[in-house]
Formats: C-alpha cells, sequence, structure tokens
C-alpha cells in the first residue's frame, strides 16, 4: 500500500461570491481545517436486559472551517470584523485645531502622522518636550507655555495608510482554495475547493502580547445548490496528487 501520510503546507485564496474580483490569497496561515459534526439517532434495544442500540441513524448537521490567518492587513481585517477598508494617501495637514486641551492627557491626529510639525498656540510655536511630548500618533500637552483649556494647532504630514471601519456590513460568502503540498509525500500536491463558505466574526482581537497576532476565524461550509450529477459534493472536493 502507498505511504500517504501527510504534512500540509500552501496557499488559500478566497473569491467573494457576487463579487468582481477572483481568487485572492490570504496570506500566511498557520491553520485550515474542516470539521463535520453529526446529530444521532439512537433507538435502544428493549429485548433484552443489559440494553445496546438496535439501531442507529446518523446525519450531517454542519461542515465548519477554520482559519488562523498571520497577515494582518486590511482586507483580512474587514473581512474579520464585517467591515470597510478605505485608503489614505500622504497630505501636509496645517494648523489641524484642538480646543480646550487637559494638560497630560493624550491628543491623537485626526490622520495618522507620519512626522509632527509646528505645535501652536495662537501665533507662537510651542517647544517639544518642554510645552508638549511627541507620541507615535499624536502629542501630550505638558505645561510650560500651555494651560489647561487652551487652544492649539498641530501641524503634520499625514502618513499613507489603509483604514478599516468594523462592523459596518454584513457577513458575505467566499469561494475557498487551498493549493496545497505535502511535505510527507516529497511535495505532492493537495488542493481543496470550498464552493460556499460563509466566516464568522472575529470573537477576540489581539493587539499586546509576547507572540505574533492572528485572526482565528470559524465558518460554516454552506450547500452550493449549483453541484449537480451523481457522487458530486455539494460542500467541498479534496483533490490528491498520485
Amino acid at each position: 500500500m502507498a505511504d500517504y501520510s501527510y504534512i500540509g503546507s500552501g496557499r488559500t485564496y478566497l473569491r467573494e461570491i457576487g463579487g468582481s474580483a477572483g481568487l485572492v490569497e490570504v496570506g500566511n496561515c498557520s491553520a485550515l481545517s474542516f470539521g463535520v459534526t453529526e446529530d444521532t439517532k439512537e433507538l435502544k434495544d428493549y429485548t433484552q436486559p443489559g440494553g445496546g442500540t438496535y439501531n442507529e441513524v446518523r446525519r450531517i448537521s454542519a461542515v465548519e472551517a477554520t482559519m488562523t490567518i498571520h497577515d494582518i492587513n486590511a482586507e483580512n481585517l474587514a473581512r474579520a470584523l464585517y467591515g470597510s477598508t478605505s485608503a489614505v494617501t500622504t497630505a501636509a495637514i496645517t494648523d489641524e485645531a484642538h480646543a480646550d486641551i487637559v494638560l497630560g492627557a493624550f491628543i491623537p491626529t485626526t490622520h495618522l502622522p507620519s512626522a509632527i510639525g509646528a505645535v501652536k498656540k495662537g501665533a507662537t510655536v510651542l517647544a517639544e518636550n518642554t510645552d508638549y511630548e511627541v507620541r507615535p500618533s499624536g502629542i501630550i500637552p505638558l505645561g510650560g507655555a500651555l494651560s489647561a483649556g487652551d487652544d492649539i494647532t498641530i501641524s503634520y504630514t499625514k502618513a499613507a495608510a489603509d483604514v478599516v471601519q468594523a462592523l459596518t456590513s454584513s457577513g458575505k460568502e467566499y469561494e475557498l482554495v487551498f493549493d496545497g503540498l505535502n511535505e510527507a509525500r516529497s511535495g505532492k500536491r493537495t488542493r481543496v475547493t470550498a464552493y460556499r463558505v460563509k466566516p464568522g466574526a472575529l470573537q477576540s482581537l489581539g493587539l499586546i502580547g509576547e507572540d505574533y497576532g492572528a485572526l482565528e476565524v470559524t465558518g460554516k461550509v454552506l450547500k452550493d445548490t449549483t453541484k449537480i450529477g451523481a457522487g458530486v459534493s455539494q460542500y467541498f472536493k479534496v483533490e490528491i496528487e498520485k
């Protein structure tokens, strides 16, 4: 008998059903799995003492797909958060107004800054590390020439960025294709195609930690009634190179 041991790696692609884009690579995934759950009906044996099972019927109740994604880009995050994306281009922002400041409290700029320029109170240019401190995406007013309740302006260079607006749409359905290689069989190919996958919303988004971040997404593999014919699955198929 041939050796069909399996250690898988490969690339995962998604295509929005009803969308105009083709199959788009998800990126680095450390896990991709399908799980089948069953409903079981059992008829106990009542004909003799000691019991037992007289008959049993098993029905498929659900097929789940689970992915662990390590490329946390805007597109993957938007899929996992039922969100939308937009792009921000770099530009100079001059005298962005911030009113009624609180000393020691963080003031975020409206857009992500790649560099903070002049911070002013009226026409007076304030001194960094004396009047204010620069943080990665804003400033903290310290005092000096500043008092609580002052109005200030911040000039900065807006960084190019992707913006994800979370929970702005309903869940979408995707075709999923896994283009895999079996390391245990010298790189023989394995391809899995799931016709309709509806991912669930992300349950947890870790922003601070000591390990690499990941998006753990679980969804349902739904029935595709357009797949017809004897022996043809309406859920997914697996192709294994000999």
